[in-house]
């Protein structure tokens, strides 16, 4: 983008149009609308249970039957779409993942009641074995703790034809193993899930900031200190995201996923601006935890410190994000509508 230069000082002032609100709104190059959020949740076994997460304050664990209400809640609210994010039992974690392509399994009968009890909510599944296997790892492993593509690709199509079969809408491939969405596009395609949608996650990095996440599902316990560098992206690469992105467009995705998000704002914008392709970040985890941590603080206020966060998402190109602040950033939304309204109706009267 090249600047023509349009007057000097005096003649031009930069800040002449920052002086008014009604200026600064008129002028705003971007803002954030509940359009743009995804709300990632995570599911348990039982009834009326939820369990908090210590590393990710204002986060629970929920049942199904809670999770229900949380999702009619946010349906009012105009969200469109939620993530979600089993806990599963130690009992039903295995080396080969059998659990994730259970028909009966936990994912599996959410879906089912989410479609039938809230159909309008946008539903995305996670694919990806870290949740079902015994090492935390996100494939099926060899001797030597090595996660191998192929074989883990034939599980992670049994994983997505369950999903789609029990009525998800997006089947959100997290696991980074190369082919992966190819393969499962053809898979949904021949059993006939023709609408069923792909967001891969096709710039997930090998990042610290996903410990709360694997806190609040129960794999860091079994990941036991390990890593998931021979297959998660090396956080110093940038070209090498536009590969992954092209490849997983190319094989099928219908959008694609930069993890983490505000550590990446340039993998972001070069995705979007390069590619031009559907493209949505994820505000992980770590990311969450630190902004709670310095709010309940009182280092930061919450509400406009939030909402820059998710601008800067927009302004680097995102056309959504998946972030633990939905919620709130739902509400914040609605309140000023509504505030909106009164101050409309009291002119009226």
């Amino acid at each position: 983008m090249s600047v023509s230069i349009q007057g000097a000082f005096p003649a031009r002032r930069m800040r002449r149009m920052r002086k008014h609100d009604f200026s600064r709104r008129l002028m705003a190059e971007n803002q954030i609308s509940v359009n743009d959020l995804i709300y990632p949740m995570f599911i348990l076994e039982g009834d009326n249970r939820r369990e908090t997460v210590d590393s990710m304050p204002g986060i629970e664990r929920l049942s199904i039957d809670l999770m229900l209400d949380e999702v009619r809640y946010l349906a009012n609210l105009g969200v469109p779409a939620i993530a979600l994010f089993p806990v599963v039992s130690q009992e039903f974690k295995t080396v080969w993942a059998e659990e994730a392509y259970n028909p009966q399994g936990l994912v599996q009968r959410a879906v089912r009641q989410l479609k039938e009890q809230v159909p309008e909510m946008g539903v995305i599944t996670d694919v990806a074995l870290d949740p079902f296997t015994i090492h935390g790892q996100d494939g099926i492993i060899d001797d030597h703790g090595y996660v191998m593509n192929d074989i883990t690709t034939e599980v992670l199509i049994k994983q997505a034809l369950s999903h789609a079969e029990a009525g998800a809408d997006v089947i959100a491939p997290s696991d980074m193993m190369d082919g992966r969405i190819g393969a499962i596009r053809e898979a949904l395609e021949e059993a006939g899930f023709v609408h069923t949608q792909i967001m891969a996650y096709s710039a997930k990095y090998a990042s610290n900031y996903y410990g709360p996440f694997r806190d609040a599902v129960g794999s860091a316990g079994n990941l036991k200190g390990g890593d998931k560098k021979t297959y998660q992206m090396d956080p110093a690469n940038s070209d090498e995201a536009l590969h992954e992105v092209a490849m997983d467009v190319n094989e099928g995705a219908d959008m694609v996923m930069v993890k983490p998000g505000m550590p990446y704002l340039d993998v972001v914008r070069r995705v979007k601006t390069e590619l031009q392709v559907p493209t949505f970040a994820y505000q992980v985890s770590g990311e969450y935890a630190m902004h709670m941590a310095a709010i309940q603080n009182g280092w930061l206020k919450e509400r406009e410190t939030v909402m820059e966060s998710l601008v800067c998402f927009k302004r680097a190109g995102a056309d959504g994000v998946l972030t633990y602040f939905a919620k709130a950033v739902a509400e914040w939304l609605a309140e000023d509508a509504a505030a909106r309204k009164a101050a409309l109706d009291s002119r009226a009267k």
